[in-house]
């Protein structure tokens, strides 16, 4: 057991965020209670979870022979969510009969274990049965399920557990246990039975939910993990029952979050929110390879390996566990392009296992201008996203003594030269980056790495300090979620509702004096004045449009006329404060003229 796990279970508990079902009021109240309380028996469970770092999740189903186009339309936005009104609107006898056409011979449950393996994944979560309803295994108790319902007549979970099995990975299985949009008293489903009787939540719960759940913990071997999704309005005492039903069958799996009422055994942060500074306890970001977590026709937005990596060390940076999507086809096939980019990215992690596998979070708590970094022990992994053209690459804050550094490069790595000035200490590179995708310095420190994790405005590389970090006086930071598509989630922490004299403020440390380039980046309606000062120091000031979605503005050069730490604040002075949202501030240095 790894203490990053003991620590973790001995947390009280721990907050979270929010599901894609949370897109409205109505959508909120799928949610639920968002607390997860963590128990010490959570101890001999979760190794894989906490260890691994890096999982596959995949969105499976009817809908995905529909593939997003309807009667002809094509209806934009995730795919598992076709039936529902903000999508196609299918009636519940329509969707139930196009089961009759589902024939997915082209599933290969063996290469999907491969991918996963080949891709660097140690698990695989897959969708037992969505909010449709539609159970993708051989359900006793239900005859809507792939095997009765379909001419397919084959279980592909059991098959995929089974593929799990012999590639050595982990398996779990995804349950929506609140929501059923077709059987009578599911969430959101039918209000009536087959008779016109009226259905309840209790009747839904005992004659479907809790026996499936029951089959799935005991009918398809080890199980690492049970997914529930969407709490919603679900009863305590149906989760606790649900939860009980796992332990008894399954008393080694974890249980997601979103089970609702605290009663998990780690958080899943919203879909697609890769956090922007450490989060405590266990926890999980839900990512998929395109834009829809279930097949879209048109969706062909694939994330790139290098994207691919970025956002799976960032997470595990963070000190969380990256659970990446794939969404087959109808016919069971996964998307090419999608199988192409995590085996590039899975290739680049056989090369640097230690980066990514039982690591523990960057002690500065977030990225740096350059990339990010992981930890095991005394070693630092630096993961350079940006290559820099000066050859000298800058870590600032490191109070810990090096005692090497090596550019990471096949059998032979290369030994950097280093050198610490004012708190920084600059690694000289030589002018290529060894690696298309990500190149790795590893430095062995004299010691546990101790850090001063202020933001450090870098001389090469354009600085850019989130809203996240700062202190806002006279104005409000909260949280901010929204779409791009039905269901295409972004995230960030805005800075709004600005008063006269009101400030964001963040502290810097400045290695090298001189000009820097200010931008932010914001939202907002208009024209808006900013004003962004150094305490102690000059201001500049500013009008600059303004835009619905979040861009980025030039203010104007700002003066640093010595090394060391300074207080930036930025206010909004006029224009139409309402509509104002900053979400960033960002520093590029002046080459100065000697």
């Amino acid at each position: 057991m790894t203490h990053k796990l003991v620590k973790t279970c001995l947390l009280a508990l721990v907050t979270f965020g929010f599901s894609y079902s949370a897109w409205s009021e109505e959508m909120d109240e799928l949610w639920g209670e968002s607390v997860v309380k963590l128990r010490a028996d959570d101890a001999e469970r979760g190794q894989l979870f906490d260890q691994g770092n890096y999982a596959m999740f995949v969105h499976w189903g009817l809908y995905s022979d529909i593939g997003n186009k309807y009667k002809d339309k094509t209806h934009y936005g995730i795919g598992e969510w076709i039936m529902h009104g903000s999508m196609a609107g299918i009636p519940v006898p329509e969707y139930k009969e196009l089961a009759a056409g589902f024939q997915p011979d082209k599933f290969d449950a063996k290469a999907i274990a491969k991918l996963a393996k080949d891709a660097g994944m140690k698990y695989i979560v897959f969708t037992g049965k969505h909010h449709d309803g539609f159970a993708m295994y051989d359900s006793k108790s239900n005859d809507f399920n792939v095997v009765k319902a379909t001419p397919y007549k084959r279980d592909p979970m059991k098959e995929l557990a089974e593929a799990c099995k012999e590639e050595g990975l982990g398996f779990g299985v995804y349950y929506s246990h609140f929501q059923d949009w077709t059987f009578p008293g599911g969430g959101r489903g039918p209000s009536t039975d087959a008779e016109g009787k009226p259905a309840s939540f209790d009747d839904y719960f005992a004659k479907k939910c809790r026996p499936q759940v029951e089959e799935i913990t005991t009918e398809y071997g080890p199980i690492e993990i049970v997914w529930f999704d969407t709490p919603g309005g679900i009863p305590k005492k149906c989760v606790e029952e649900l939860v009980a039903v796992v332990r008894k069958n399954q008393p080694n799996a974890m249980i997601c979050g979103r089970a609702g009422h605290g009663l998990g055994d780690y958080r899943s942060l919203g879909d697609m929110e890769v956090p922007v500074e450490n989060q405590a306890g266990l926890w999980e970001t839900v990512d998929t390879t395109n834009d829809s977590w279930s097949f879209a026709w048109y969706d062909e937005n694939w994330k790139t390996p290098k994207t691919i990596l970025e956002c799976l060390i960032a997470t595990v940076a963070r000190g969380g566990t990256y659970m990446l999507n794939i969404g087959p086809r109808g016919d069971g096939s996964v998307p090419e392009r999608a199988a192409e980019s995590l085996r590039a990215a899975g290739e680049w992690i056989r090369r640097y296992p230690q980066v990514v596998y039982d690591t523990a979070p960057s002690p500065w708590k977030h990225a740096l201008p350059w990339g990010d970094l992981t930890v095991k022990n005394n070693t630092l992994f630096l993961s350079v996203f940006k290559w820099p053209a000066s050859g000298k690459l800058h870590l600032p804050g490191l109070k810990t003594g090096i005692k090497s550094a090596k550019l990471l490069n096949g059998a032979k790595p290369e030994t950097l030269t280093h050198h610490t000035e004012n708190g920084w200490t600059s690694f000289t590179l030589p002018p290529k980056a060894p690696e298309k995708l990500v190149s790795v310095i590893q430095v062995n420190l004299q010691g546990k790495p101790e850090v001063d994790p202020c933001f450090a405005l870098d001389p090469e590389a354009t600085t850019e300090i989130l809203s996240d970090f700062a202190n806002a006086t006279g104005a409000t930071k909260k949280n901010k979620r929204w779409m791009e598509k039905f269901g295409e989630w972004r995230h960030c922490q805005q800075i709004s509702l600005w008063e006269p004299g009101g400030s964001a403020t963040w502290e810097v440390n400045v290695i090298q004096p001189g000009d820097y380039l200010v931008d932010l980046t914001y939202t907002g309606e208009n024209r808006l004045v900013w004003r962004v000062a150094v305490e102690g120091g000059e201001a500049i000031q500013n009008q600059q449009n303004a835009s619905h979605n979040y861009q980025s503005f030039p203010i104007g050069w700002l003066n640093f006329p010595k090394p060391g730490k300074y207080k930036v604040s930025v206010g909004c002075l006029e224009g139409n404060l309402e509509t104002a949202s900053l979400k960033s501030i960002s520093f590029t240095a002046i080459p100065s003229k000697s």
